[in-house]
């Protein structure tokens, strides 16, 4: 039943905004203009609207409404009608694909994932914002139908050029989803049969009969090199690969020069010094080291002020929103920011002035923290350290800085021990690094060590994060609720953990998750064997699996695997737009109240949030990539592995020093093999054999797929 709009002016149940000029003004044009799509800029300089921010925050809440559409890259358009289906709650979410073809709904507020079966997804795609009818439960978990698609995911597709009728197609795979889009070739593009090109989705799917369409904007040739597996796997997860005139013109417009401002505090006396790896150009942070005339001692966190140099609802800042990360693949970086910005104009350089959002610290004797203060700075930093210089500072070389790092390292050190106490969950994860040949070519597969230098600078900006967030906390207990951006980490779901605890002991590990904080010490403890022993390594993996996954929203629900009631990004707005944001909210509320808008808030946490799952799935396939293509020059080897993974095909093996995982099906092994019903280990029909999780065997490398970048495997019993 709909409620009625009171005279205090509340709005229908049903969503459909009314009474606001600017909404009415809005909806009149787009459905004058019906078949166009339209940026808030344009829109504003249409209705003569100063400020498009205006514009934006009703155009957000037109989409959450049904009314409009948003499509690519912040373009807007009227949604043509449709009938509800279904008498359930309707939720909005992003839609996670599994490979089966069925999909969970991740949802805002850290609400429960919702199932949906393959027959009820009406045309969404994995990634694609949706609204969801809930229908009911299946096994404790909520089921919905998607009723719309809000936003398109995928505005862009890879796929090879087949000529099957008089139209052409792109034919494109996403795991086990095969796509076919009707293309259409520009006249200034040459295509031949079997081009690799990217496609503009022009048509969507939204029925069973309907076709994909789309306008071909890119030939990638039939090269297999590494530049355009980068570039596919890029587009394929829809990230854009150049930047619009517009938004470059806005960049080169912007003047180089940095000097003193009214309120922006002047440290450039104070020693200062970035730690980052020896490849990094986008230093976002740095650090300082201070002593005041009275002896007491003062650590900065400085942070580039990207703020003041992107716009709110500017060209630039809605790019950056619409991409919410830097994307970091083997050979390359995708920024969020062009260049310009992100290794000139905002990057911490040494020997230049810069724009900084900082934290300062005072801190007593024990290194515990007695106040602090946030503010806007100018900085100048004197050193750029690699974190392996920094190492061999710790560690005791000789440099005119090496007491400085020596002393954050011990402050460092300090407040890392304090925070594992207090319930922080250490996961000691391996980092794969690859050594390229002047081609870009993998020569060598080396595994990041995680030193004190990585740790030093860890703390600190976990520090900072937790402060700035502890501070609007403060502000809301004074005032009313300020809007605000966390970074939150729901507890684990306890059915994950107890199928942990199932595969921990079948490599004789007894773990206690009976309270949160046995959860986190049993975590640690795992931590700790599998630095003693690589045999528990395999462990690490599923334990992550079974955490919940950490994001962003505007409900503070507290970060679990860190032990933080209070939690935000704030250290890494160069590549992070989480942080961008949290900048501006904090600028506005250092003096006085200001708050944001809620519901354009959480949209916003929700986008980047998803944003950052893709940009990890590229970066993971990016990865993968570089793996496969390095171990075709062992193809034939035989290497001693140890089980990593089951499934019904087959075991994931886990090749030693080589730090790649292969696949091994059963049918290459002696015997017919099966996955056991309780999923705990593979066994012979015979029963002579089993297989479980940490099982050391020797396999030999079939096949180097690079096309489904996999690694084949056959036993070597």
């Amino acid at each position: 039943m709909h409620e009625k709009k009171s005279k205090k002016g509340r709005k229908k149940r049903n969503g459909k905004p009314k009474g606001n000029p600017l909404r009415e003004q809005i909806l009149e044009f787009l459905t004058i203009h019906k078949t166009k799509e339209y940026t808030p800029y344009q829109i504003a300089k249409r209705l003569r609207v100063p400020d498009p921010e205006r514009v934006i925050e009703q155009l957000g809440k037109l989409v959450k409404s049904g009314r409009l559409k948003e499509t690519s890259k912040q373009r807007y358009a009227m949604r043509a009608p449709q009938t509800e289906e279904g008498s359930g709650k309707l939720v909005e979410g992003y839609v996670d694909m599994a490979k089966a073809g069925f999909a969970f709904i991740i949802c805002q507020d850290g609400a429960r994932d919702i199932y949906v079966a393959p027959g009820n997804l009406r045309g969404a795609d994995d990634g694609d914002l949706v609204q969801v009818a809930l229908t009911g439960r299946r096994a404790a978990r909520p089921e919905g139908v998607v009723q719309r698609v809000l936003q398109r995911a995928r505005t862009q597709i890879v796929g090879i050029v087949r000529f099957f009728s008089k139209a052409p197609v792109a034919v494109a795979q996403n795991g086990r989803r095969l796509y076919e889009v009707q293309v259409k070739i520009p006249e200034n593009l040459i295509v031949e049969e079997y081009d690799r090109v990217i496609v503009q989705i022009t048509h969507y799917k939204e029925k069973p009969r309907d076709v994909m369409k789309g306008v071909v904007i890119r030939n990638l040739g039939r090269d297999h090199s590494t530049d355009v597996e980068m570039q596919s796997i890029l587009a394929d997860k829809g990230f854009p690969l150049e930047w619009s005139p517009k938004i470059m013109a806005q960049v080169a417009a912007i003047p180089g020069v940095v000097l003193p401002e009214a309120g922006r505090r002047d440290l450039r006396g104070w020693t200062t010094f970035t730690i980052d790896p020896y490849d990094a150009k986008d230093f976002d942070d740095a650090l300082s080291v201070h002593r005041d005339e009275k002896g007491k001692l003062h650590i900065g966190v400085h942070i580039a002020d990207v703020s003041h140099y992107v716009p709110e609802g500017s060209a630039l800042d809605l790019e950056a929103r619409y991409r919410g990360n830097s994307v970091y693949l083997v050979d390359r970086v995708l920024p969020m920011l062009p260049e310009k910005l992100s290794n000139e104009l905002c990057s911490l350089r040494p020997r230049e002035d810069k724009h900084c959002f900082s934290v300062v610290f005072a801190l007593n004797e024990n290194y515990r923290v007695t106040h602090h203060w946030i503010g806007k700075t100018l900085i100048h930093s004197d050193r750029r350290f690699t974190y392996e210089e920094a190492q061999q500072l710790i560690e005791g070389q000789s440099d005119p800085l090496a007491e400085q790092v020596q002393l954050l390292n011990d402050i460092a050190g300090s407040h890392r021990k304090r925070r594992i106490a207090q319930g922080a969950i250490d996961f000691d994860t391996e980092e794969v690094k690859f050594r390229l040949d002047v081609a870009g070519n993998p020569v060598a597969l080396e595994v990041k060590e995680r030193k004190e230098a990585h740790m030093l600078v860890e703390e600190f900006m976990l520090l900072a994060n937790r402060t700035v967030a502890e501070f609007i906390q403060r502000k809301q207990a004074q005032a009313q609720r300020i809007p605000f951006v966390y970074r939150v980490h729901d507890k684990p779901d306890p059915e994950k953990l107890e199928l942990f605890q199932t595969y921990a002991r079948e490599l004789g590990v007894y773990l206690d998750f009976s309270t949160p904080a046995k959860v986190a010490a049993s975590l640690n403890r795992l931590a700790g064997l599998a630095r003693q022993d690589p045999k528990y390594k395999v462990l690490q993996p599923l334990g992550i699996r079974a955490m919940a996954k950490a994001l962003y929203s505007t409900e503070n629900i507290g970060h679990y695997g860190l032990g933080f009631e209070h939690y935000a990004h704030f250290t890494s707005p160069i590549r992070r737009y989480a942080d961008l944001i949290v900048h501006r909210i904090l600028e506005k509320n250092l003096k006085t109240v200001q708050r944001e808008e809620q519901e354009g808030l959480e949209r916003t946490c929700l986008h980047i949030s998803n944003q950052e799952r893709k940009a990890m799935e590229a970066e993971r396939a990016s990865n993968r990539y570089f793996q496969v293509l390095f171990m075709k020059a062992h193809i034939g080897e035989v290497f001693e592995g140890q089980v990593s993974g089951m499934s019904e095909r087959g075991l994931y093996v886990s090749l030693g020093d080589t730090h790649c995982e292969g696949f091994l099906p059963y049918g290459a092994m002696a015997g017919e093999m099966s996955l056991h019903s309780s999923r705990m280990h593979a066994h012979s029909e015979s029963g002579g054999r089993k297989w479980t999780f940490g099982d050391k065997i020797h396999v030999k490398l079939v096949d180097a797929d690079l096309d489904d970048r996999e690694l084949l495997l056959s036993a070597e019993l």
